[in-house]
């Protein structure tokens, strides 16, 4: 059996004839930029979220970037982050001339430790990005408690938890700011690039949509110097489809987590844990084995592509090593987990049979270990 990572068709097929018409009602209007889907999305989106206001941008780089810029944070300033997350929640920080500082992963989430958030913060400090990572929801209250305390601005960078709740609200409405990706294989994602902003905050609302805009409220006067980050309409009218179905499907990946969980149950591998209080939306389902790359060989040449989230820390990417001035060893929670982490395959739909399939093959990888670990033994006894 071949299975897939990720598998984007199933769910195309299944409102193949809505997205088709949605298009074409574009096409037929000819509103491509800021044009009447994107307004219905912003709304509708917004909505979901339980904001205010949702305003499309081109990326979830770029939805960063405009938030923190929103706030006018810029050189001399401080922005804190995760040491285990993708290197474009990062990118942004240092996109605005702000340098990062950067806390150690919880050991069980993934996601940045608040019990080690107050000792980075420094008077230079202006703003958190607290990563929803894999689709589990950071431990906000604590992260936004310490933040009021020192009055420092939290952008939730949800671009792997569409849909994910904490403690019964839903991620993007419990930060100053919440900054999401449409990319195509997120759990709500569209046929290329996209991104949003969502807040409560009317004030940076109005200056992300001039920002993200050229800098201008009324056309051909540029308040400010602004970037092109729009979202086309087209992207957001197949996101106005798509957006209805988003808590069914998230619904789904749960379901193939249950699977994967109870069959993994009895092998050695670390399992995601899920956090009392938080809804887990699955983006990645991501386990921990020391054996990863031996491991990962295995079920490659068995027909079960994997993938790593992420196998190198933010300290140590090269394109950093200019901003910031930690060794190796000064996150050993993200050190381990960036040597263990492994995605497995997973999307809404995914069968049975296929998660059978690739647990399967787990468990031979681990039998065929067993039998060579008891080999060499048997071999040294008898030397």
């Amino acid at each position: 059996m071949n299975v897939p990572f990720v598998n984007l068709q199933v769910q195309h097929e299944a409102v193949k004839a809505e997205v088709e018409a949605a298009m074409a009602t574009v096409l037929q209007r000819g509103d491509f930029i800021l044009g009447q889907a994107l307004v219905e999305f912003e709304n509708a989106f917004a909505a979901y979220c339980n904001v205010a206001h949702a305003i499309g941008v081109d990326n979830g780089l770029s939805a960063i970037e405009l938030a923190l810029r929103g706030w006018n944070i810029g050189p001399g300033d401080e922005v804190i982050s995760s040491a285990n997350t993708f290197h474009s929640s990062v990118l942004p920080i240092t996109s605005v001339g702000a340098t990062p500082v950067l806390v150690d992963s919880h050991p069980d989430t993934y996601t940045l430790d608040p019990a080690l958030l107050e000792a980075a913060i420094t008077p230079r400090t202006k703003a958190i990005v607290a990563v929803h990572l894999y689709g589990h929801p950071v431990d906000m209250d604590p992260i936004m408690e310490i933040a009021r305390r020192y009055n420092i601005k939290v952008v939730e960078d949800t671009a792997q938890a569409h849909g994910a709740r904490y403690k019964g609200r839903i991620v993007g409405s419990l930060g100053d700011a919440a900054a999401f990706s449409f990319y195509p294989t997120k759990n709500l994602g569209a046929y290329g690039d996209g991104g949003a902003v969502v807040t409560n905050d009317s004030a940076l609302a109005e200056r992300i949509r001039m920002l993200r805009n050229l800098g201008q409220r009324v056309r051909n006067n540029h308040e400010f110097r602004g970037w092109n980050r729009r979202l086309d309409t087209l992207q957001a009218a197949i996101l106005n489809v798509h957006l209805p179905h988003l808590d069914a499907r998230n619904a789904q990946r749960r379901e193939v987590a249950d699977l994967y969980d109870k069959a993994l149950a009895s092998l050695p591998v670390v399992a995601p844990q899920r956090m009392p209080n938080t809804e887990h939306v699955f983006h990645l389902y991501v386990v921990r084995v020391p054996q990863r790359e031996a491991l990962q060989k295995f079920l490659h040449e068995a027909g079960v592509p994997t993938a790593i989230h992420y196998p190198v820390p933010i300290h140590m990417q090269p394109c950093f090593q200019d901003v910031l001035s930690y060794a190796e060893g000064s996150f050993p929670v993200a050190e381990t987990q960036a040597h263990e982490i492994l995605s497995l395959p997973m999307w809404p739909g995914m069968s049975s049979v296929e998660v059978d399939y690739v647990v399967a093959k787990i468990a031979e990888f681990f039998e065929q270990a067993e039998e060579v670990e008891e080999n060499e033994v048997a071999r040294e006894v008898g030397a």
